[in-house]
């Protein structure tokens, strides 16, 4: 997939962007790692009701920088575009400083931007996108002490039937992977859905990244598996557990290697990938998507 672009290559990263100092912060940001969070994935009414307001701000946030993915805009301007929405709604953009790990660099941007054959992490540089990129944004807010967190998949352009199969076969098996999601349920049926209907289309499912869950920690500890993980990853889903589903699928190996700069994961082939996420109320009845504008 994708004739038209060479493979993706490290740009030229600008600082950081600041944050006025009125706007409340994760506590893990200026930190060499997040805090290890103990209060469990199951939440009070009115904890939920603060993640709603953050997970629909997201939303929004990604619905605005999708209108801006086109044919000779920079990832960079795509980071301005996700920065300054969510700062304009009094939030911060959880990406930004997030610690890396064994002491590599905090991320550096707004969102994530990862084109083509990158899975995830990619980080916003002068990389101009080009006529049929998928251009994969994944951005989280901050807001009143919770994270709603969400990306989408956008192709830039017309793009090819291929690549337009790729993200509307992604789409589907999140989606499918959502309804999957039933009080009593073990986490790992989620995994089982999506990886059965990516294979269906000649696909594979990345492993190595998880949805997880989210709520006053960006990331919980609970892992949402994107294939058949059984026995492992069996946490029940029961009421009031709120979490991430967010599929990678690739039209080659999931095989994949990370660059050195500790955050960039590319497919080790070459093959181009999609990928979609929701933040998920598990209510009484089912699961229920906040992440929606």
């Amino acid at each position: 997939m994708g004739p038209v672009r060479e493979s993706i290559v490290k740009g030229l990263v600008p600082p950081m962007r600041p944050v006025p100092r009125e706007i409340a912060r994760p506590e893990y940001v200026g930190k060499k790692r997040a805090a290890r969070w103990g209060g469990g994935d199951v939440h009070s009414p009115e904890l939920i009701d603060k993640i709603r307001v953050s997970a629909k701000l997201a939303a929004q946030a990604l619905a605005e920088v999708g209108k801006h993915v086109a044919p000779g805009v920079t990832t960079t301007e795509l980071d301005r575009v996700g920065y300054e929405f969510v700062l304009d709604h009094g939030a911060y953009p959880s990406t930004l400083g997030y610690p890396g790990s064994a002491g590599r660099p905090p991320f550096p941007a707004s969102l994530c931007t990862s084109v083509n054959e990158v899975i995830c992490h990619g980080i916003p540089d002068d990389t101009v996108i080009q006529e049929g990129d998928i251009v994969k944004v994944d951005i989280t807010a901050f807001k009143n002490g919770v994270h709603g967190d969400n990306c989408g998949s956008f192709i830039a352009g017309e793009g090819s039937e291929r690549s337009r199969k790729l993200v509307e076969v992604t789409h589907e098996a999140m989606m499918r992977g959502i309804k999957a999601a039933l009080p009593g349920r073990e986490a790992n049926v989620i995994g089982r859905v999506i990886e059965k209907y990516a294979a269906r289309h000649g696909y594979e499912s990345v492993r190595d990244y998880t949805g997880h869950g989210v709520g006053p920690a960006f990331h919980t500890g609970l892992v949402i598996p994107h294939y058949d993980a059984a026995p492992m990853h069996a946490d029940v889903l029961v009421p009031n557990m709120v979490f991430t589903v967010e599929p990678m699928l690739v039209d080659g190996s999931q095989d994949n290697l990370e660059w050195d700069d500790g955050w960039t994961v590319v497919t080790a082939d070459g093959s181009w990938v999609a990928q979609f996420e929701h933040t998920v109320l598990m209510t009484e009845s089912g699961p229920e998507v906040l992440t929606l504008p």
